[in-house]
Parts: structure tokens; C-alpha cells; sequence
């Protein structure tokens, strides 16, 4: 198996339902996937952190006001492994309520991640609205 079918294997068995928990108001499974050291960074589309502790604050925050996730969707334009590192370029798209109040939208999002211990890490988000 290549090192790039492996990585998509845990992308969608790992990755996803993680994204699909946060959109639920879980954050546990976000955090289990993401670097504790640093250099960490969220670009994110609502919020931005630059270190391991301040992108698990942001997770929690997410969490909080997440819920009811309807539909969660990745469509990815591009993704690669090489080693211990790995990309993923993509649209995210979501409904979910966000406060109380439901919204469907797309992010366009690069996420960065290094094998830690032999466990795939994100340790690097940029996600930006879709116009």
C-alpha cells in the first residue's frame, strides 16, 4: 500500500467523524488528532491560533457553539504523503447550527500533518469562506 492510500485511509476513518463530532458540539475527537507541539497554527475562517495550547482553546470554543450537524462533506482537490509528512487541499462543506441558528456553508481549506510517534497530527489549518 503507498504511503498516500495509507494516509487517506486514516483521513477518512479518523479525520472525518472527528469533523463530523466538532459540528456536533464535541470537541474531544478534533483534539485527539491535533499536534501538542509546537509549531502549531489555525488560520481558521472564524478565529486564528498560533500555538498548540491556543488551537485546543479554539477547538473547545467551536464546540460550543456547534450543533445539530446535518451534513459534513469533504471534497478533496488534492492530498499527498511522503515520509512523515502530509497535505490535504479541499472543500469543506457543513450544515450545521452555529449558535442556535442553522447554516449550510463551503470553507476552502489546506491542513498540514507529521507522523508523531507513527500517529498522523494536524499541525497546521487555513480555512477561509467560500464566496
Amino acid at each position: 500500500m503507498s504511503e498516500r492510500t495509507e494516509f487517506l485511509q486514516w483521513f477518512d476513518g479518523e479525520w472525518r467523524p472527528a469533523e463530523v463530532a466538532l459540528h456536533n458540539g464535541d470537541a474531544e475527537p478534533r483534539r485527539a488528532l491535533w499536534s501538542t507541539k509546537d509549531p502549531v497554527t489555525v488560520f481558521g475562517a472564524w478565529k486564528t491560533a498560533t500555538t498548540s495550547a491556543d488551537a485546543d482553546a479554539l477547538f473547545g470554543l467551536l464546540a460550543d457553539d456547534f450543533s445539530d450537524g446535518t451534513s459534513s462533506d469533504v471534497e478533496l482537490v488534492s492530498a499527498d504523503a511522503i515520509g512523515d509528512l502530509a497535505y490535504t487541499i479541499g472543500y469543506e462543506h457543513t450544515t450545521a447550527s452555529w449558535k442556535g441558528e442553522s447554516r449550510t456553508y463551503t470553507l476552502r481549506v489546506t491542513q498540514l500533518y507529521r507522523k508523531e510517534n507513527g500517529v498522523w497530527k494536524v499541525f497546521h489549518r487555513h480555512g477561509d469562506a467560500l464566496s
